[in-house]
């Protein structure tokens, strides 16, 4: 990628706001010229215009997860709906991108096309490299070879896990690459004993100490699943869902006696819960 390049948006995008609910809402094209319309100076959309890459970055995890949301839902309407509010933040930064002059989406599309083709030699390459197939450790052996060419091999082993992501599953990842390297329990039953002395830690922990501590919790819990092949935000998010579930039925079942929560007390929503999970709600 050059700067030239980078900073030679297509003359197509450049349409003006009127211009642009006229142009085919197919087209991914009318995307990127809506995007270049609501950051355009003086004639764009004020509160795009102060946006920058940090400031949007929030919105770019947070339309993920509703994208996992709808497929948890089971609903192909809200998929649809929030993949194009995903789609809609690539477009985004590589506007923002292009007015500095380091890249353009194009030059998001040819890294991911190129990258994707180079890594499925099994399915772009040539009849050799198809008929070998995917050989035990390609994956790792590929990704090493892409990051000796750019130099990121002499990072350290843990710095290439992405600060933003969530924190189970970073914590996950972190066990991951240092397991790889040797540094990891050899039973899950050292994971177990682990969990019992962060707790006993907990319990005799300061009131300052108690998030360090519950963090230290957290993340052995985290181990745990990882050693018996569990990801850990999916089992949260199903004990949320479940919780949600039972919760629904003590309200459902006071509403039916013409109580609310906040009228009921413990033993009797204790006891709406008991009847919930008997259900096997």
């Amino acid at each position: 990628m050059t700067a030239s390049k980078a900073g030679s948006p297509s003359p197509a995008l450049a349409a003006a706001p009127s211009d642009v609910a006229a142009m085919d809402p197919r087209d991914i094209g009318t995307l990127r010229a809506l995007m270049q319309a609501l950051r355009t100076p003086v004639t764009g959309c004020p509160w795009d215009l102060e946006q920058d890459f940090a400031s949007i970055a929030p919105y770019t995890i947070e339309e993920a997860y509703e994208v996992a949301d709808a497929i948890a839902r089971g609903s192909r309407a809200e998929l649809c709906d929030e993949l194009g509010d995903l789609l809609l933040q690539p477009i985004y930064h590589a506007q923002m991108a292009a007015e500095e002059g380091s890249f353009t989406f194009d030059d998001v599309i040819e890294g991911v096309v190129r990258k994707m083709i180079r890594r499925h030699p099994h399915v772009f390459g040539d009849a050799e490299a198809r008929a070998a197939g995917v050989a035990k450790g390609f994956w790792e052996a590929n990704k090493a070879k892409e990051r000796a060419a750019t130099g990121k091999d002499q990072e350290r082993l843990l710095s290439t896990v992405a600060l933003a992501l969530p924190a189970l599953s970073r914590a996950l990842k972190l066990q991951a690459k240092a397991a790889k390297v040797g540094f990891d329990w050899p039973a899950v039953d050292f994971v177990y004993d682990k969990i019992n002395e962060e707790v006993a830690e907990l319990r005799e922990a300061p009131p300052e100490k108690r998030g360090e501590e519950l963090g230290d919790l957290l993340f052995v819990v985290a181990n745990l699943a990882r050693h018996y092949g569990i990801d850990p935000e999916a089992a949260l998010r199903g004990a949320n869902a479940k919780f949600e579930r039972r919760f629904a039925h003590i309200e459902d079942a006071l509403k039916a006696r013409g109580k609310t929560p906040a009228q009921s007390d413990l033993a009797e929503m204790d006891a709406l819960w008991d009847e919930a999970k008997a259900k096997g709600l």
